[in-house]
């Protein structure tokens, strides 16, 4: 039997020490899509599998309705990071080691130059850790569309569609694994279509669509 699972609500209140110190005035708000890859809800032999050779890479995208951060409003913009890691990034929730990262980060090509600095910033303190070394920031046109029952992001060598929905066979006794790698107030599992990065900076590239590997949801600082 296959059962679909809608609108999980996950909290985030485990986050690792912060990395960067931003303040806002208490009305930043947004919209936040992630896919990492390996699954986040499957069964445990899978699961296993995958946390030793899988999930180092993630998508991690942002997308601001209103507020500001260090000063500075970001009304409308977006950022996306894409993280590579030396281990799965979601381990660390179950006993195993913290990833090192790196990140190649896109900021909205639209922010001026105070606001992709704090676009930036606040980034790395959503992502508690997630987002540390920095070894690129690039000004992009950046897509994050919401479009109902699916989400899609793209900007320059990258690609990120959720499906907001997710079925699973219960004779597999599958189960959820991990949590965002970033702070959201609400979030719910998705099927990722597409997760895909080419870009140089990583040193590693991937394409991993088709998988229970994705978060979508609301964030607030």
């Amino acid at each position: 039997m296959r059962r679909l699972i809608t609108t999980m609500a996950v909290a985030s209140l485990f986050a690792a020490p912060l990395v960067a110190r931003g303040v806002s005035d208490g009305s930043l708000t947004g919209s936040y899509v992630e896919a990492r890859t390996a699954e986040v809800f499957t069964g445990g032999c899978i699961m296993n599998g995958e946390a030793a050779t899988t999930g180092r890479e993630a998508l991690l995208a942002w997308k601001i309705d209103r507020g500001s951060f260090d000063g500075v409003p970001l009304n409308g913009l977006a950022v996306i990071a894409a993280v590579a890691g030396d281990t799965n990034l979601g381990v660390r929730e179950i006993g195993g080691d913290v990833a090192h990262t790196k990140s190649a980060v896109f900021v909205d090509e639209r922010a001026t130059a105070a606001q992709r600095a704090a676009l930036v910033s606040m980034a790395q303190q959503l992502a508690s850790g997630v987002v540390s070394t920095i070894v690129e920031v690039t000004p992009t046109p950046i897509q994050f569309v919401d479009e109902g029952k699916t989400i899609r992001v793209e900007a320059k060598s990258l690609r990120l569609t959720v499906k907001k929905e997710m079925t699973h066979d219960e004779t597999c006794g599958g189960k959820q694994w991990f949590y965002p790698l970033s702070a959201v107030d609400t979030a719910a599992m998705g099927t990722t279509t597409d997760n895909a990065f080419s870009g140089a900076a990583l040193g590693t590239k991937w394409s991993d669509p088709n998988k229970r590997s994705s978060f979508f949801g609301t964030f607030s600082y």
